[in-house]
């Protein structure tokens, strides 16, 4: 099984491109927080700006950086290079995205502002794994293909051809996936699934519970699969992870009996043994203990939630 593909296909990752920003001098954007399940970022076609986190933590973003904020944290977007008065902002919508600039000529900062939409629940173990900010300096990498992705995003949004828009969002979640596969991500990142992802042996434990969640799995079947003794297998899971087994299997559960209440009309028994528990009332309080509410008012809920947004 290949479980990050698995993993990115659960959590339902939907890009949109919001707005290009092209400004110079001084300027300062501020961007509100968002809810669950929007994940604002931002991504440097060229030269160089700050980001201000609500927190106090500044990051500068230079040419060909990527930054994603998984939990939507309030933040501001600022000029490096303040010159004279501050000129205002004027947005233009003639072009294949909304464009806002402040002055004529060569911008200090050229990036493109979006954000990802995906299903909160069968995302929680992916996005649990991301830090607060997700930053991947692409210049500084040696894989050619992100640095080719970038060239490309810059090279369709100066062309504007037929199917651009397309070309350019698909290849925004591209960039996303191959900096998670990369392993990319801030040394703050406390543990979870980028880390076993990252270790052979364990990642093969791993993918014998996404594969098969509803065996009763226990530490000794997961030890003989990762080639280690019961002690160092538990403890090196933990020290990875940052959570026991137990405690990863029942997210794991957990993120797929979500994806089936929001994809299917199986009914919550059904779900409860298809992931492993031999009753639909020992499932419902695994699954509210994870998602604050019964499995049968987060599908009402989300479900109601998707209504609401066709209107």
């Amino acid at each position: 099984m290949d479980v990050l593909s698995r993993l990115i296909e659960l959590a339902r990752l939907q890009p949109t491109l919001d707005i290009r920003c092209r400004l110079q001098g001084e300027f300062q954007i501020n961007h509100e927080p968002v809810a669950t399940g929007t994940l604002p970022f931002h991504l440097i076609l060229g030269g160089d700006c700050l980001i201000r986190l609500g927190s106090g933590r500044q990051v500068t973003l230079r040419s060909g950086d990527f930054l994603l904020l998984p939990r939507g944290d309030a933040h501001t977007i600022v000029g490096l290079r303040p010159r004279g008065a501050a000129q205002p902002l004027r947005i233009a919508t003639g072009g294949m995205l909304p464009l806002r600039e402040n002055g004529e000529g060569e911008p200090d900062v050229d990036l493109l502002c979006g954000h990802f939409d995906c299903a909160p629940g069968s995302a929680a173990l992916l996005l649990d794994s991301l830090p607060d900010v997700f930053h991947v300096s692409l210049a500084e990498e040696t894989e050619e293909l992100l640095k080719t992705l970038v060239a490309m995003l810059y090279r369709e949004m100066a062309e504007e051809k037929p199917g651009a828009l397309a070309i350019i969002t698909a290849t925004c979640l591209s960039l996303f996936i191959m900096a998670v596969r990369a392993g990319k991500v801030s040394p703050v990142a406390s543990g979870g699934l980028l880390q076993l992802l990252g270790d052979a042996r364990l990642g093969k434990s791993m993918v014998a519970m996404m594969s098969s969640p509803a065996f009763d799995w226990t530490i000794d079947d997961l030890a003989r699969r990762s080639a280690m003794s019961r002690a160092t297998y538990a403890r090196q899971f933990r020290e990875r992870a940052g959570m026991t087994v137990g405690a990863f299997l029942t997210d794991i559960r957990m993120m797929l009996a979500s994806d089936q209440l929001l994809r299917t009309r199986r009914t919550v028994a059904d779900i409860a043994a298809a992931v492993g528990y031999e009753s639909e009332a020992a499932f419902g309080k695994a699954f509210k203990a994870r998602r604050g509410m019964t499995p049968s008012r987060f599908r009402a809920a989300e479900q109601a939630g998707q209504n609401g947004q066709r209107r």
